[in-house]
């Protein structure tokens, strides 16, 4: 048994409820959260992003936000995750400095040269299948399309961690993990679940056999 790369983004219809949900998880064994407000004016994102990062403290648990390097910086999170359309990942460093983790989202191989020649920490590979969590969905990748690009990385002897995303359930995650990926990001699948402790336990310890 081998554990794996567990990272929780945030859900909620209001700034509220992604905290408690955040609370939740992170109770339960969760050691790395996204906060990911979208549409909300930066004064919220702000005030909700402080109160984030006080329950990561408590907890002892990497915070990352989603898209606004001001708001990462402003509460001192541990770092930020890029979409391709937002700020360029370099622009970012030189904002963040060395200290800070910085993620990008890709959904091609050429889109994780694209950040890892821009300096990122790691990579969210996705979607894995259709989700709801996201608007302007790209292509769905499935356990093909990582195959295939944790091979051509192999290949160019290219070495950076690969998070897979988009509507994984518990059951996708043994496959997903044996395409070459090294850990998955969750939404849904933690949100107002039953039993958050063991399926958490439960996905961290898939055999890779």
């Amino acid at each position: 048994m081998k554990e794996i790369s567990l990272q929780y983004i945030s859900q909620g219809n209001t700034p509220e409820e992604h905290l408690q949900n955040i609370k939740e998880v992170c109770k339960a064994g969760v050691k790395w959260i996204q906060l990911r407000l979208k549409d909300t004016d930066m004064a919220t994102y702000l005030n909700t992003a402080l109160k984030c990062r006080n329950i990561c403290d408590q907890q002892e648990v990497i915070m990352i936000i989603n898209d606004n390097v001001g708001v990462a910086k402003a509460v001192m999170a541990d770092g930020v995750h890029l979409g391709l359309q937002d700020m360029s990942p370099k622009e970012a460093r030189k904002i963040l400095g060395d200290n800070f983790i910085i993620g990008g989202t890709a959904n091609t191989f050429e889109d994780c040269k694209q950040h890892i020649n821009a300096g990122v920490d790691y990579i969210g590979l996705g979607p894995f299948r259709y989700t709801k969590t996201k608007k302007n969905l790209s292509p769905i990748l499935g356990l093909e399309g990582y195959r295939k690009i944790c091979s051509e990385l192999q290949v160019q002897d290219i070495q950076i961690p690969i998070v897979a995303i988009g509507g994984i359930t518990p059951n996708d995650i043994p496959e997903i993990i044996r395409t070459g990926v090294n850990g998955i990001a969750v939404s849904r699948m933690l949100t107002h679940q039953k039993d958050i402790k063991e399926k958490i336990k439960t996905i961290k310890n898939y055999s890779l056999t």
